[in-house]
């Protein structure tokens, strides 16, 4: 789907949860098509006050209003001409600037602020959203023309915790745009820090799981990313040690023995996490110190143990 974006020049809409890397497939679509030595420019609806919006977008005239650049402003959509205006959180775009990006998707016309001259442009638009546009529209917060102007080629991405086969492509992809930007020539990933990766649900999906690697990369004396690495980093509460199916080659743990050794190694990891501070830990966890002290006591922890 990303090639047949890529080879043509129709808009694109990118679904999908917060952090799954759409503006990443959008660079990826403009990169490939034959848009790629022009402009790619990325904007972020949702960050630009509505006061500021169509100035942003459109650009304004020399001495539209007061306090305005007697030179006068480009938008952003002439900025982007003749290539790529990534348009993220388009969900939260106010209904009065919908009407004139409309209009600019139809007629490839733009008007700045403050004057009577409208110019053309040739700009490819890719919008993504982490909302349901159709409920949006239904609502009557997002104007079904647009939607269906904007819904031209949809490619959905699904979160991270469902594409856990394809972790350690993604984590290979993420590694090297990470070296390319810091000192980690030699960054590299074990199989025990992919299987401790693998166990996390990822709620940040891409986004954090890049976090969690250079924070990771930045803690390594190596560069070579081990489970222990991993485990440093990746919230209190979660398990990263090796399962019982790997300790004892494919053997079935009983839930409730599973159950206990999870609730365990969290406890263990809290106290940790707190430097053995039960109230920090218990705060942590979103119990009380009087639930956190039985806990202990269940599983005979001393307040000040913490093995991980």
């Amino acid at each position: 789907m990303q090639a047949r974006a890529a080879r043509q020049s129709v808009t694109v809409l990118l679904t999908g949860e917060t952090g799954t890397g759409k503006e990443m497939l959008a660079q990826a679509i403009h990169n490939a098509s034959s848009r790629a030595d022009k402009p790619f420019v990325s904007v972020n609806v949702a960050a630009i006050p509505d006061t500021l919006i169509e100035s942003e977008f459109f650009g304004t005239a020399p001495g539209a209003y007061t306090g305005a650049d007697r030179r006068g402003r480009e938008g952003k959509f002439r900025i982007a001409d003749g290539g790529t205006l990534f348009l993220d959180e388009i969900g939260e775009m106010p209904l009065q600037l919908q009407a004139k990006l409309l209009r600019v998707l139809q007629e490839r016309e733009i008007e700045p602020l403050g004057s009577d001259k409208i110019s053309r442009v040739d700009v490819r638009v890719v919008a993504a959203t982490n909302v349901d546009l159709r409920k949006r529209v239904s609502d009557g917060a997002f104007r079904p023309d647009l939607y269906y102007r904007l819904n031209v080629l949809s490619i959905d991405l699904p979160p991270l915790r469902q594409c856990l086969d394809d972790l350690p492509d993604i984590c290979a992809r993420l590694l090297e745009d990470i070296s390319a930007s810091g000192d980690y020539v030699k960054a590299k990933i074990t199989p025990s820090a992919l299987s401790a990766l693998a166990r996390y649900d990822w709620p940040g999906n891409v986004r954090e799981l890049r976090n969690i690697l250079e924070r990771a990369l930045i803690l390594s004396d190596s560069g070579r990313l081990t489970g222990e690495d991993v485990a440093r980093i990746l919230p209190v509460g979660t398990d990263v040690r090796p399962t019982a199916s790997e300790r004892t080659a494919g053997a079935v743990v009983p839930y409730a023995e599973a159950e206990a050794e999870f609730e365990k190694h969290t406890l263990e990891r809290a106290l940790t996490a707190s430097n053995g501070q039960i109230s920090e830990a218990a705060k942590m966890l979103r119990i009380s110190r009087a639930t956190f002290y039985k806990k202990l006591a269940k599983f005979g922890l001393a307040p000040g143990s913490a093995s991980v």
